[in-house]
């Protein structure tokens, strides 16, 4: 996928891509990337600690990403267009609804979002603080070109 992406390009980006799921089991990744597949998300947020924790590098505006369903068969090309650092709490309506997820509300961004990374905190043997960091990141589908936006 990754080799048909950019030998559709002019010049081939510089870094390789990241290759990731969503979420974190089989089943939620492939609900999000349904939400992806349909063009309702487009947007997506992980705690600096669990990039930390994995020894990823964080997101960058125009870094690319080969996303890969639940059974780990790569499925688009997202290219990251727009990142904020912040706490939890400095979501707003906007990136709520770009996400996607649930009715698309900012109140229920949150309580589906503190779930979820009180989950992957407690998986990790680490406590929940209400202070620490998160990637807000808006992203397109570049590939493939019947997806892309």
């Amino acid at each position: 996928m990754w080799r048909d992406y950019v030998a559709s390009l002019p010049a081939p980006p510089r870094e390789e891509p990241t290759v990731e799921r969503f979420g974190d089991g089989a089943a939620l990744a492939d609900e999000l990337l349904g939400l992806v597949l349909a063009g309702t998300k487009r947007a997506t947020a992980g705690l600096v600690a669990d990039f930390a924790a994995d020894g990823e590098p964080l997101p960058r505006i125009g870094g690319h990403w080969v996303v890969c369903d639940g059974a780990g068969v790569p499925r688009c090309v997202l290219r990251s267009v727009d990142l904020r650092l912040g706490p939890l709490d400095s979501v707003d309506d906007a990136f709520a609804w770009d996400e996607g997820e649930g009715d698309r509300s900012r109140a229920s961004w949150l309580d589906g979002h503190e779930r979820y990374f009180r989950r992957t905190q407690a998986a990790r043997g680490e406590e929940w603080s209400d202070d620490l960091e998160v990637v807000f990141e808006r992203f397109r589908v570049v590939w493939p070109p019947d997806v892309a936006d």
